[in-house]
This record gives C-alpha cells, sequence and structure tokens, in this order.
C-alpha cells in the first residue's frame, strides 16, 4: 500500500511548514500560502505541543490575513484526538478572519498510518468559521460528521482506509448548497470502510448538491459496483470530473462505465491506480479521449495471489 503523503499545496495555495524559530524577515506573506503545524512528538522540540506551536504561529504572523491551516501532527496520533487542534483553532476564530481551508490530519504513512488518525467531530469547524471554503480531513477513526448546514463550503475531502457510514450518511444528509467538489475514500471494511452502494443513493441521484462539478468516490474495494451504479446515476450529467482512483476498478466496473450514460461530456475521468487489462484501457481510450475527455489510467496493477477480485487492493487502507 502506497499510503498518504503530506499534502504540496492546499486551498489554492503553496504548503510550508511554520516554523517557530524562523525569524519574520524570512517567512511568506500570511496569505500567501498554505500554513502547516506540526509537532514532532520525537524530534529535537519533544516538548514543544501543538498549542505551544500554535500560539506562537498567532504570534508570529498576521493571523488577520491567514487564508489556508494545515493541520500536521499535534502529538501522538494513536492517544490525542483531532479535538486538540480543532479546539485551539476555533477559540482563536476572531484572529482568524480571512481563513478560508482547513485541512486536518495531514499525516504520512512514517508520522502514522491512516487509520492511526483518532479524529473528532470536524464540523465544529464549519460552525465556527462561516466564511469557509474548503475543509480536508484525513483519518476515519473516531470521525464524527453530523448533518450540519455551510452556506459557503464549496470543497469537502475525507480521506481514509475505511470511512464509516454513518460519516457520509452525516455529509449527505447536510446543507452544502454551495459544494463543488467532493472527495470521498471510502476505503476498506477490514478498517471500518461499512459503506454500500446503496448508501450513495442521495448523491448519485443528483440533487443533494446542486452546484457539485467534481465527485470523488475513490479507494474502495467495492469499486467495481459503485463504477456499476455511477453508470446510470443522474448525478453524472452534471459533473466535469469524475474520480473512481486508488480502488480495485477492474474490466467489469469499466465496462459498466462505457455501457451506461455518455461520458463524453467529461473533462477528466481519473481511474488512476487500477487493475483493467490492456485491451479494456484501450477501450475507454478510444470511447472518450476523441471528444476531448483526459482519461487517468495511470499506475495498472496485477492482483496478488491467483488473481481475480479478491486479490485487488485498493491504494490505501491501514
Amino acid at each position: 500500500m502506497y499510503g498518504a503523503q503530506h499534502l504540496h499545496e492546499f486551498g489554492g495555495l503553496s504548503a510550508v511548514d511554520f516554523q517557530h524559530s524562523t525569524g519574520e524577515a524570512s517567512r511568506p506573506a500570511a496569505d500567501a500560502v498554505a500554513w502547516r503545524l506540526a509537532v514532532d512528538p520525537y524530534g529535537d522540540d519533544a516538548d514543544l505541543s501543538w498549542e505551544r506551536l500554535f500560539a506562537a504561529f498567532l504570534d508570529s504572523v498576521d493571523a488577520s490575513r491567514v487564508r489556508a491551516v494545515i493541520v500536521g501532527q499535534w502529538g501522538e496520533a494513536y492517544e490525542e484526538d483531532s479535538s486538540v487542534p480543532i479546539s485551539h483553532i476555533i477559540a482563536a476564530a476572531g484572529r482568524l478572519t480571512s481563513l478560508e481551508a482547513i485541512f486536518v490530519g495531514d499525516l504520512e504513512a512514517e508520522e502514522a498510518e491512516i487509520t492511526w488518525i483518532k479524529q473528532s467531530d470536524v464540523t465544529a469547524l464549519l460552525a465556527a468559521f462561516p466564511q469557509l471554503t474548503e475543509l480536508g480531513v484525513r483519518g476515519g477513526t473516531d470521525l464524527s460528521f453530523p448533518p450540519t448546514k455551510h452556506e459557503r463550503l464549496r470543497a469537502l475531502t475525507i480521506q481514509a482506509g475505511g470511512l464509516p457510514v454513518q460519516v457520509v450518511r452525516g455529509v449527505l444528509d447536510s446543507e452544502l448548497p454551495a459544494l463543488e467538489r467532493l472527495d470521498l475514500w471510502l476505503g476498506v471494511s477490514g478498517y471500518g470502510g461499512d459503506t454500500d452502494v446503496a448508501d450513495l443513493a442521495p448523491l448519485l441521484a443528483g440533487t443533494r448538491f446542486p452546484r457539485l462539478d467534481h465527485l470523488g468516490l475513490r479507494n474502495s474495494e467495492v469499486q467495481n459496483e459503485i463504477a456499476a451504479a455511477v453508470a446510470s446515476a443522474p448525478v453524472v450529467a452534471q459533473l466535469r470530473t469524475l474520480d473512481l482512483s486508488n480502488g480495485t476498478l477492474g474490466d467489469e466496473g469499466a465496462a459498466a462505465l462505457l455501457e451506461g450514460q455518455p461520458l463524453t461530456h467529461l473533462d477528466v475521468l481519473d481511474l488512476h491506480h487500477h487493475f483493467l487489462t490492456e485491451p479494456m484501457e484501450q477501450r475507454v481510450r478510444a470511447a472518450l479521449e476523441p471528444h476531448g475527455v483526459r482519461v487517468d489510467l495511470s499506475e495498472r496493477n496485477e492482483p496478488w495471489g491467483e488473481g481475480g477480485p479478491e486479490g485487488r487492493y485498493t491504494a490505501v487502507s491501514e
């Protein structure tokens, strides 16, 4: 498994680590980057808590101009959940008046496997920041997303090795009229990913998020079933980008896509990390690329063991 990697950009801005020991003159402007705030419990500053780092951040940059914050390691991720950094960010809402984008849990595999990251109720951030336009989360353990309402959120990403169905239902029951981009990493049942295709029905019907034009249903062990459902889903007509990558997609799912509704209106069909045979790859390209659809079929994989669906694997699980 590849594991998750640190973000290189977020909220349309390059990601930069905040260094509390760096002088003000050498720092970028507060609104020029996405600030990554992370501590290393095993490094030279092992006694530096995330709370102290965040306090130094607020005192070192013009907090009123900060546009994007990336929450990295906040301690022992499998002991302390994300309510620790979230509570401090919410407490500073009066100072972070330009904050538009927040990502919680930007840990790569060497820091903590994705299923070790303990999350919490991330909708508290939406309540505290009505101006937020993008929210990202990594890790499904203890993640809570009760149905919420937010007028300005345009992009929501939840990355998990196993995404609990209650989180999916909470997202789909939310009122997010401005939502344009939705990315859900559904994961595998062995790590808590218990969402069935039937649970996605409100989303696939195309009535929940009228402005949605990018849909990612990714990293799933039932990617063929998802592809078959998407093939006839009304929501596809409003999309510009369809992302079914990082999962166990094989020839069965790709054939269902080709035999379903037309996909030639798409700008991008992302199927990277897949298990398609070369002839099926050629069929997909021939059906879509002449119409201007950019098809990503990179990272073709071979099943483990004897092959077949049981030998396929998602890009990120543990």
